[in-house]
């Protein structure tokens, strides 16, 4: 564990969240920072089974700001940031039906206005980007050009050796069991490993999120995890799948894609749990067997080849929760990231940074994601 036990910032977590706050407070300045990480490697549970696309199209406002602030960060990081590319732009298809497709529409020019590239299809138009859909289950689809895959894994460690080359520390297998008060407001933390001081204690813990926060009281935040499947399987054999984009079909609830073992699909399941190593429900992955054949059934695969949950953790109004704690002093916010933090990261670890070296940030109007308003 080392002799240093004072720290100007504690990270509790170190997922894609709490890995982009380190590299943002370590740029701006404050590199004396220890994350605390209760697995044995960083990124284990959403972080690592998220399918970890940028798709700039999102129903809630702020969560749609801070997609296209994150893009801008994933095509053009800084120099000498990571060792790959971060974002493949392969595309982003998505369909829609009925009443979704005819409301979904209107956001096109707001869309155009902010930068985003979208190109509005017909059925057939779709159908010759992915030959398997059938137009006859949608009425129009969006090609979001730029937008595409993320390497989640090398966005993560980017953040992670940029913030430690600054100074921050990384302690792994090391979980938070206690948060120390002193007079109202955060003095500090316990953790299996012994006891580290910090007036500042920030709630990067993911689905975990709301458990930490009520090692000091309760609270009105409420955070849900929910559970999301994925699978893959072999693409069909002499089909040529590997430049196709990302396809959701949000009015059936079926997302596929191409990845390196040939395809992953997931039904799009939003099952509440308890925060946990998620697993995957048998019933769930016939479900979305079944919804490939019904409506890609030339992808319909014969068999699995591997299949996985993770745990995607939202407040009721899918807003992210970013901001520090009306009630407890020192205790900051950087939850509630739904299925949407590894493309905002950079946005978000940004305006966490500013609102904590300076109070305030000129990204965006913090209001929209404070924990303040659950106090409201």
């Amino acid at each position: 564990m080392g002799t240093k036990q004072s720290f100007d910032a504690i990270i509790i977590g170190c997922g894609i969240a709490g890995a982009s706050l380190a590299y943002f407070l370590a740029e701006r300045g404050m590199t004396d920072i220890l994350i605390l990480e209760r697995e044995e490697q960083p990124g284990y549970h959403a972080t690592g089974r998220a399918a970890g696309v940028l798709v700039e199209l999102d129903f809630v406002p702020s969560i749609l700001d801070l997609k296209i602030l994150g893009g801008k960060f994933l095509r053009n990081p800084p120099d000498g940031f990571s060792e790959h590319p971060l974002l493949r732009q392969s595309g982003i298809l998505i369909m829609f039906k009925g009443q979704l497709w005819d409301s979904v529409r209107q956001m096109v020019p707001g869309l155009k206005q902010t930068g985003v590239v979208v190109e509005e299809l017909s059925g057939e138009e779709a159908m010759s980007v992915i030959p398997v859909v059938c137009s006859k289950n949608f009425d129009g689809a969006f090609l979001l050009s730029e937008d595409g895959h993320i390497d989640a894994n090398e966005l993560l460690w980017s953040y992670i050796r940029n913030a430690r080359r600054r100074g921050a520390r990384l302690h792994l297998k090391d979980e938070v069991h206690k948060i120390e008060l002193e007079q109202g407001r955060v003095s500090g933390v316990r953790t299996i490993a012994g006891e580290y001081r910090s007036p500042l204690v920030i709630n990067a813990s993911g689905a975990w999120a709301g458990n930490i926060r009520k090692l000091i009281g309760q609270t009105p935040v409420q955070l849900t995890p929910y559970r999301r499947t994925i699978i893959t399987f072999a693409a069909p054999e002499g089909m040529e799948t590997r430049d196709w984009p990302l396809a959701a079909d949000l009015s059936h609830d079926l997302y596929f894609s191409p990845e390196s073992s040939g395809m992953l699909a997931s039904p799009m399941d939003e099952d509440p749990m308890e925060p946990c190593d998620a697993r995957p429900d048998e019933i769930v992955v016939a479900q979305t067997v079944e919804r490939l054949k019904q409506l890609t059934p030339s992808l319909a695969p014969k068999s699995i080849i591997n299949k996985w949950a993770g745990l995607r953790t939202f407040a009721p109004d899918q807003a992210m929760v970013v901001g520090e704690d009306p009630v407890v002093k020192g205790f900051f916010w950087l939850s509630g990231q739904g299925g949407s933090g590894i493309e905002t990261s950079a946005a978000v670890g940004q305006i966490a940074s500013d609102l904590i070296v300076d109070g305030h940030t000129e990204i965006m109007d913090a209001r929209q994601i404070s924990p303040m308003r659950f106090w409201a």
